[in-house]
């Protein structure tokens, strides 16, 4: 075996590894995610109104039981059940796969990218989990004060899985722009 052959091999293990530990924040959000909506789910009634099953810091934040049919802001949740389905089960399935697909091939994605596209992957399937498995739908149980901004007085109660995909798919968008301000200013010099 020459010595090229030995290099080539070497770093494509080395790049495969570099693409693989950061999925361990992939599987880290989905077993955070359902391990929360099942202590929910045991511990909290689902009733209507929610009720508060704790509630920290003067009522900012309270931990209530919801499901949710739809997508995020409960959007959807009044289609067919054959619209739902497709929409929030299979496009979101067959996008997560494509994510997945280009984060492999990519050979270009910061670490930080890497990480955060793990992140967001790991909500998105939390989320799926509940479509696929909870005929109720997505189980959201953190609920916040948003102190009448928008008109509203409370956020949309979302969960872990949402919690990861907005924080991962913040630190992505200002990752994508660093990356794209460092190009400009590259070609530039």
């Amino acid at each position: 075996m020459d010595t090229e052959n030995i290099v080539v091999e070497f770093k494509t293990k080395t790049s495969l590894s570099k693409k693989l530990i950061p999925l361990i924040l992939m599987l880290f959000v989905i077993a955070a995610d359902q391990i929360t909506k099942q202590l929910i789910v045991k511990f909290i009634p689902l009733t209507f109104p929610p009720s508060i099953g704790s509630s920290f810091f003067g009522g900012f934040l309270r931990i209530i039981h919801v499901c949710n049919p739809g997508i995020a802001f409960s959007i959807g949740q009044g289609w067919s059940l054959t619209a739902r389905a497709f929409l929030f089960r299979i496009v979101p399935l067959v996008v997560i796969i494509l994510v997945l697909i280009v984060y492999f091939r990519n050979d270009e994605f910061s670490s930080l990218q890497k990480w955060a596209i793990a992140g967001i992957a790991g909500g998105g399937l939390g989320n799926l989990i509940d479509r696929f498995f909870r005929k109720e739908g997505v189980i959201d149980f953190i609920d916040v004060k948003f102190y009448g901004i928008f008109g509203m007085d409370r956020w949309p109660t979302f969960n872990v899985a949402d919690a990861a995909v907005v924080v991962c798919g913040i630190l992505l968008l200002i990752s994508f722009a660093f990356t794209v301000k460092k190009s400009n200013s590259n070609k530039e010099a």
